[in-house]
């Protein structure tokens, strides 16, 4: 009986060390970055249906968002901000099928290689006058 203890306890041992040393290894590649998910994940901008983001660049500064109006009626774009940054508020009036290039600041500014937060946009309807808001995201690398 005492040589199947032995035995049994050697067995742990030997794989116990060996799972030690894959945990340290696979702790290591991730603390050094080559395990970041974020490194593989795509630049994007949404917005809801009828508001469409057509190109953007985030710096540290903020963001420009290309905004798109495809509701089919005109609408005044009222304030357009993002998660933890500033907000862009000047009235801007959007024909159905017209674009728009937008400057959100954002301070203090961005740090870090990434962004990742969310899109506010406020909206007027011209035809009845009534206020929308409509929530996107933002994520993408700093330039």
């Amino acid at each position: 009986m005492k040589k199947r203890a032995q035995a049994a306890m050697e067995f742990l041992m030997t794989y116990g060390w060996a799972i030690l040393v894959v945990l340290v290894a696979i702790g290591a590649l991730a603390y050094f970055g080559v395990l970041d998910p974020g490194k593989f994940l795509p630049q994007r901008c949404v917005l809801p249906s009828g508001l469409h983001c057509e190109d953007f660049v985030i710096v540290s500064g903020g963001a420009a968002v290309r905004i798109k109006n495809v509701l089919g009626y005109t609408i005044t774009l009222d304030k357009v901000s993002l998660e933890s940054c500033g907000v862009y508020q000047s009235p801007l009036t959007l024909i159905n099928g017209e674009s728009t290039a937008v400057n959100v600041p954002c301070s203090p500014a961005l740090t870090g290689t990434k962004y990742s937060g969310q899109l506010n946009v406020t909206y007027t309807n011209t035809e009845t006058n009534l206020q929308h808001k409509a929530q996107g995201s933002l994520r993408g690398k700093l330039e």
